[in-house]
């Protein structure tokens, strides 16, 4: 299971980044805000990847 899920996870967080990066961009977001934007996405999208792993694992 580990060998199929932290790879995808990794995906998942590139691809967020990414898209914030993106959308920090295109709405000229200033440096402090747009730092403030990137740790609440990931610490999100970090939360949701572990607590789906832990289901998929105890389930």
């Amino acid at each position: 299971m580990e060998l199929f899920y932290v790879p995808f996870a990794v995906f998942i967080l590139f691809i967020f980044n990414s898209l914030t990066h993106s959308f920090c961009l295109k709405s000229e977001m200033s440096n402090e805000r747009s730092h403030r934007m990137f740790r609440t996405i990931n610490v999100s999208i970090t939360i949701l990847l572990i607590s789906s792993y832990m289901k998929v694992l105890y389930t």
